[in-house]
């Protein structure tokens, strides 16, 4: 917003909210890469532990194979089977020794040939496999044992841990990765561990076989998000630094422009620059123009006209709207009534209020002093409520609309299925016309949906009895198909823009209904 008003620099939100514009994108950026980052490393320590896993099941075929292999032979002498225990490790790459026990006791293993050791049931899981921390060959040395059984006979078959570790360091060699049998675990170290495994600092992952009792925890060490950091991101992360001061330099720029703006608004409506603009509203059938919205612009003796965008929004929320259209419903009233021979009987002019307007009975008085300006029927007031605040319904609010009505002032709604209070209005005031928002216009020939709820608006001002003005019409395409669908007045650039005072009275003018001007009012006078 322009502005006139400059005072000293102190601390506030406008000097805070640069610095919270600057760094938003960069707290964003960074929120955003951090779970990239986090995903991505939940994606590879779920894909590593099942490839772990995959490669203990192989290995676990293996062993399954020998084991089943020589369970037939669990009753045989040791001296007529230890051939064919021998036979299973050399065929099976990942066999280290093979065995067969009855009555819970080993008595031949392809090692040793005859022996006599107790086997416990209970130190297999699911009475299949068990993590052992070495045995009398090799003491401390991980070994992952099978055992498949028959009763209280059967067969044993062995892999070296070091087949284990190798999955561990070369699938996943920058993870935290464990294989877990019953309460037994190994890690990198090749060490058998009892109890649970350490949780991994960051993308921690549980994977179990479906084939196997066993299970493979993954994930990573505190400090890997950020060696992704450095690795990955430092060409985004200087770009949104870029980014950041680029957005607080311009909401810096922007705060500076719009200092003091109530100030300057009261400045600028004491200097009478707020100028109506007209935009004509046509009739279906002969297109004839059957009213006017009036639109508020602001003249500003620096910047020149100024978009309504601009100001309006906060001239609602400081509350200065009001006088701004009390002036410029003077403004209009002195601009047209001369010329009001220009004019159809019956000829709207629409004006847009908000719920500041409907305070207080402030409002009757402005309806009734713009209708005296002209003569009797020749102009229909309509006020355009808005949405940008709610408009309660109290016993003032209610009362102000009934003696609205009888004063024969209209009421429409404005952006009529874009806001949030439209069909409580409906359902609360008497309305007299709805005006479809040029979003659903624009529509017309694409987007199926906003068709579909274009339709829908224009049958529920049918069934309610109401008229219906379709905004934002460009192209005569959406004007036949507006009247196709019986719509009762469109506006839009297709028909006129929005023009000051002087240039509407002389388009006026230029109409078949220019006969009806005035001989005390020359073209010149409107030119003027």
């Amino acid at each position: 917003m322009p502005l006139s008003v400059k005072r000293r620099a102190r601390l506030s939100w406008r000097t805070l909210l640069p610095w919270v514009v600057g760094v938003l994108p960069v707290a964003c950026g960074l929120a955003v890469m951090n779970w990239q980052i986090e995903r991505e490393m939940q994606a590879s320590s779920q894909a590593t532990a099942r490839q772990v896993v995959e490669h203990v099941e192989r290995i676990l075929d293996n062993l399954s194979s020998a084991a089943n292999a020589l369970l037939p032979l669990a009753d045989s002498p040791c001296d007529e089977a230890q051939l064919m225990l021998r036979a299973q490790v050399t065929r099976n790459a990942f066999v280290r020794s093979t065995n067969l026990f009855r009555h819970n006791a080993l008595y031949c293993t392809s090692l040793f040939g005859a022996f006599d050791e107790p086997v416990n049931p209970g130190d297999y899981i699911d009475g299949k496999l068990w993590l052992m921390d070495g045995n009398s060959v090799t003491p401390g040395h991980p070994l992952l044992v099978y055992r498949a059984s028959d009763g209280d006979r059967g067969a044993i078959s062995t892999v070296d841990g070091d087949h284990l570790l190798t999955a561990l360091r070369l699938i996943g060699p920058d993870e935290d990765l464990h294989i877990r049998v019953g309460d037994a675990w190994l890690g990198k170290d090749g060490i058998v561990h009892k109890g649970l495994p350490p949780a991994a600092a960051s993308a921690n992952v549980l994977l179990g076989s479906t084939r196997y009792p066993f299970s493979v925890q993954g994930g990573y060490g505190a400090d890997r998000q950020g060696q992704l950091w450095r690795s990955h991101y430092p060409a985004l992360f200087a770009l949104l630094l870029v980014l950041g001061a680029v957005a607080a330099l311009v909401c810096r720029w922007q705060v500076r422009r719009a200092n003091s703006p109530r100030a300057e608004l009261r400045r600028a409506l004491e200097a009478d620059e707020f100028l109506p603009y007209f935009q004509p509203v046509v009739r279906k059938g002969d297109y004839r123009w059957a009213g006017a919205e009036v639109l508020m612009r602001w003249n500003h003796p620096r910047e020149g006209l100024v978009r309504p965008d601009l100001f309006i929004p906060y001239a609602e929320h400081s509350g200065q709207i009001v006088a701004m259209t009390r002036a410029l419903m003077m403004h209009t009233a002195q601009n047209l009534a001369p010329y009001a021979g220009l004019l159809e009987d019956g000829f709207h002019i629409g004006i847009n209020i908000t719920a500041d307007h409907c305070r207080d009975f402030s409002l009757l008085d402005d309806c009734r002093t713009f209708l005296q300006h002209f003569p009797p029927g020749r102009v229909v007031l309509t006020l355009e409520l808005t949405e940008r605040k709610l408009i309660e319904a109290t016993p003032v609010t209610l009362e102000l609309f009934e003696k609205l009505d009888a004063m024969g002032v209209k009421i429409a709604l404005d952006d009529f299925g874009t806001g949030q209070s439209s069909l409580n209005y409906l359902r609360q005031f008497k309305v007299d016309y709805l005006k479809i928002d040029q979003s659903f216009v624009a529509m017309i020939g694409g987007d199926a949906l906003s068709l579909h709820i274009l339709e829908t608006i224009i049958e529920l001002s049918a069934k309610l009895g109401l008229g219906i003005v379709a905004e934002g019409v460009e192209t005569e395409a959406q004007r036949d198909y507006l009247a196709r669908h019986e719509v009762d007045f469109q506006q839009g650039y297709l028909f006129a823009r929005p023009m000051p005072a002087a240039q509407f009275l002389e388009a006026l003018a230029a109409r078949p209904a220019a006969s009806r001007l005035p001989q005390a009012a020359p073209p010149e006078i409107m030119r003027g």
